[in-house]
């Protein structure tokens, strides 16, 4: 019997079957990524695997090459839903496939709530409209391709720092119109095969154990009827989560869901087996949802495979350049036209020109199948002006953690990368390792996050030795190197003991939250010499002040090698000044990367790192033609901003990430995206500014309906770039606003707006119109005085209109009355605006509702 033999079986029938320990072995995971099979049953095991720009497969440490895409925040700046779509049944589908996968992890639809939010660049916007409409498509793209989608993370994950346990208190319309919206945006245009709870509290209770949420709100109301899982380690308990609606508990490491602890409160009359089988009947539900929706999966090999076209580069180049944002373009510097712009040296500067910058960190991240830097993308761009000249020069330092050595070691072999020997010890407790390892592999990465890929031999405690050569250098120089670890490590440098992270260590947020900080050590290499670099890793921690155990690292060990050589800043700073004054143009990339934007922890700043925006402003001061590329998932502070001709915003861009910049920058991809959240002129200015972090547990959403550019309205603050902007090389007139007569029925709405876009310019070029909403002034509500409820996106040739049509539904006029737990529709004056972003609104006219109405559901 073949496992995809599964889509015929009679789910029922199945369960009748079932021994109690089988229904509580099926609720929840085996290992990190599957469910549990039950072979007298034929029923099959399936797996998961994150996230949400790609999709890594099993392993975070030498994982199979992979498809990175553009970040969640970058695809919701397309404002493109077919595009989107696309994305989803052409790359992530297929990828998943290869992977031998049946649901992704993902999307991410949480509200960017604040920009420091740890995995902002995770979730599509800040507007919950565009958040949902975008996830639909993402959910529908990949579903119709066979594979599952996870969404997540339900509800209310807008933050990092003590994110299993603080509590997101909020009203009820806040919590109904803003953090719950996406998700029943999603849940009505595309049913997602799953759900995925948050870590966190709202309202007092863990979403794990949320019966309001998981049961009232998503089953009863929005009719959803497919698995809820926990986010992995998500589950802080057994009865409660049970009862109230979680049907999956991953992974099936450290569970609380055993068959001893699930016995007992059977036992105790904690939890009825009526309604362990309830759970299970999910799971088996997914598992042959999975079985008929891509049955050669699970008939498959379970190897993991990468395999890619040029019709898959294609595409991935173009997603990621229809996501840059140009923000500004005085004079119309940009595209670069070397011949005739007269540019013969083109400085390119910043220490996110030759990084490796694809995605934000944590469960994003994956192995990039390639990767091609800013750097080499402009260069390649130039390839057909030999004439052009290209220096470079980093500028100043914007990492957080050491760079990595990926690139900077070799084996003895001369292969890139180091060997790494693992050892068991002489028993489970003993610190001792023995004498022959276990395995050794080869690994071309210095950021090793082990987490459940050691080698099954070993022993409970066990030892990873690393040795490497550093490749040499055509000069003496001195050399900092930086060594963090989830257990303890040594770092040795020619047989010396340069970092001893071992006897005692400080804690630090690396590893989802499991890592000590960095420990640095500066050696000094000679000229020539490939020194030998040696280090001995044990997964146990060790000792650090106020934290005395020496905890065994069982899920989340890992230990990261990186360095540079000492250069002085100033020197670096002056060195690139030196070439913009030689320059015809200067373009400076400059940004975060995953050190700064990441799973388990948050930004404590909007900031660039380091000395970046001193180098921006001197940059611009010596050459007026400096174009500036950011990059980050999320807003970031610009102080310079009105001191540049030109900018773009690139967000993270993936594999294609060199390609899609250079693409924009030289014009052959004329910008299109919009900017999926505020830019802030100032943190202070952000609406959940001084109350955005945990104290004592609890988060209090505050600015509550206020969230982005509705806050900004309110409160009459000009941003620095607001929701919604993006420039192109071209221009657009719009004009000719219509309404259709709204049509009210006893639990419906709906109107149609149309309006003209004129290309008015000399290129091709793709111009977004946003439809907002403002609800009766008459009110004796307070409501946002904008309201994202419609957008279409269309290509025009230039001197070509194109009349675009946008439905509205009752979405659009209703808002929560908390009063009554419902939704409901007032009679009154309604305003529609429209243009190009929130701050460019300049058609408007009112339409009325004569008689309100309530509905509930979706």
């Amino acid at each position: 019997m073949a496992p995809s033999d599964f889509a015929h079986a009679n789910v029922p029938e199945i369960v009748d079957q079932l021994t109690t320990d089988e229904s509580i072995q099926l609720i929840a995971g085996v290992g990190f990524w599957k469910t549990h099979a039950v072979e007298r049953l034929g029923i099959p095991a399936i797996k998961v695997s994150d996230g949400p720009n790609g999709v890594r497969g099993n392993h975070f440490v030498m994982g199979t090459p992979a498809k990175c895409l553009p970040s969640a925040t970058a695809l919701g700046a397309t404002w493109d839903p077919k595009l989107i779509y696309e994305v989803g049944n052409k790359l992530l589908a297929p990828e998943a496939k290869l992977r031998a996968a049946s649901v992704i992890l993902a999307p991410t639809c949480n509200i960017q709530r604040n920009p420091l939010g740890g995995r902002s660049f995770e979730s599509f916007s800040e507007d919950p409209y565009l958040s949902g409409l975008i996830a639909a498509s993402y959910v529908n793209g990949v579903q119709d391709g066979g594979i599952g989608a996870t969404i997540k993370h339900f509800v209310g994950n807008d933050k990092e720092n003590d994110r299993m346990a603080y509590d997101s208190i909020m009203s009820e319309r806040a919590l109904r119109e803003v953090y719950l919206m996406p998700f029943m945006l999603a849940q009505r245009l595309a049913q997602p095969w799953s759900y995925m709870t948050a870590y966190n509290r709202v309202n007092g209770t863990h979403l794990s154990e949320n019966y309001e949420i998981l049961q009232k709100i998503l089953r009863d109301e929005w009719k959803f009827e497919g698995l809820v899982m926990s986010d992995w380690f998500g589950v802080y308990s057994v009865d409660l989560s049970i009862k109230a609606g979680l049907d999956l508990e991953m992974p099936g490491t450290n569970k609380w869901r055993s068959l001893d602890l699930v016995n007992r409160s059977i036992q105790s009359r904690k939890v009825t087996q009526r309604v362990i089988k309830q759970r299970a009947t999910k799971v088996l539900e997914l598992v042959q949802k999975c079985a008929k929706g891509s049955p050669e999966v699970l008939d498959g090999d379970g190897e993991e495979r990468t395999l890619e076209s040029d019709a898959d580069k294609d595409l991935m180049r173009r997603v990621a350049a229809q996501s840059i944002v140009l923000l500004k373009n005085e004079g119309g510097l940009l595209p670069l036209q070397p011949q005739t712009q007269n540019l013969k040296k083109i400085a390119i500067i910043g220490g996110n020109a030759k990084a490796m910058v694809l995605s934000g960190g944590g469960s994003a991240a994956l192995k990039a199948s390639y990767f091609v830097s800013p750097y080499q993308g402009i260069v390649d761009a130039l390839a057909s002006n030999p004439d052009v000249e290209v220096t470079y020069s980093e500028g100043a330092r914007a990492y957080l953690t050491s760079p990595s050595l990926d690139y900077e070691l070799v084996t003895e072999d001369g292969k890139r990368g180091w060997t790494g020997s693992w050892y068991s010890h002489t028993d489970d407790e003993s610190m001792t390792p023995l004498d022959e390892p276990v395995k050794v592999d080869h690994l071309d990465e210095t950021r090793i996050f082990i987490s459940t890929s050691a080698p099954s031999a070993l022993t409970k405690r066990w030892t990873l030795k690393l040795r490497g050569k550093l490749l040499a250098r055509p000069k003496d120089t001195s050399f900092e190197f930086g060594l963090i670890s989830a257990g303890r490590a040594k770092l040795y440098v020619d047989g010396e003991l340069l970092i001893d992270n071992w006897t005692r260590q400080r804690r630090g947020d690396a590893f989802f939250g499991s890592g000590s900080e960095e420990e640095h050590g500066v050696f000094n290499l000679k000229a020539g010499v490939q020194h030998d670099i040696y280090v001995e890793f044990c997964n146990v921690r060790g000792p650090a002040d106020g934290d005395e155990d020496e905890t065994v690292m069982d899920s989340n060990p890992g230990v990261r090698l990186g360095g540079a050589e000492v250069i002085d800043p100033d020197d670096l700073l002056a060195e690139a000044v030196a070439l913009a004054k030689e320059a015809d143009a200067v373009i400076a990339i400059v940004g975060l990367n995953s050190d700064w934007e990441t799973e388990g922890n948050d930004r404590t700043t909007l900031t660039l790192p380091g000395r970046t925006d001193e180098l921006v402003e001197k940059l611009a001061a010596a050459n007026p033609k400096t174009v500036v590329v950011t990059e980050s998932g999320s807003s970031i502070l610009m102080p310079w901003a009105d001191k540049v001709p030109s900018l773009v915003h690139a967000w993270y861009l993936g594999n294609a990430t060199g390609e899609a910049i250079a693409d924009v920058l030289f014009g052959q991809q004329n910008p299109g995206g919009k900017l999926s959240l505020t830019f802030p002129s100032a943190e202070e200015d952000v609406p959940s500014f001084g109350h955005f972090h945990s104290e004592n547990g609890k988060v209090r959403y505050a600015e509550d309906l206020y969230v982005g550019y509705k806050h900004f309205q309110h409160r009459k603050i000009k941003p620095l770039f607001a929701f919604g902007h993006g420039l192109s090389y071209t221009t657009f007139d719009f004009s000719d606003l219509k309404l259709s007569e709204p049509i009210v029925s006893a639990n419906g709405f709906s109107l149609t707006v149309s309006l003209k876009i004129t290309n008015t310019g000399t290129v091709a070029g793709s111009e977004v119109a946003q439809v907002y909403v403002t609800l009766p002034t008459t009110s004796e509500l307070s409501h946002p005085p904008l309201q994202l409820k419609g957008f279409a996106k269309v290509n025009i040739e230039p001197g070509s209109s194109e009349v675009v049509e946008i439905e509205l539904d009752k979405y659009a006029v209703s808002y929560w009355d908390d009063r009554f737990s419902t939704w409901a529709v007032e009679k009154g004056e309604y305003l529609i605006r429209a243009g190009p972003s929130s701050d460019r609104l300049s058609l408007e006219k009112v339409f009325v509702i004569e008689k309100g109405f309530e509905w509930r559901g979706i």
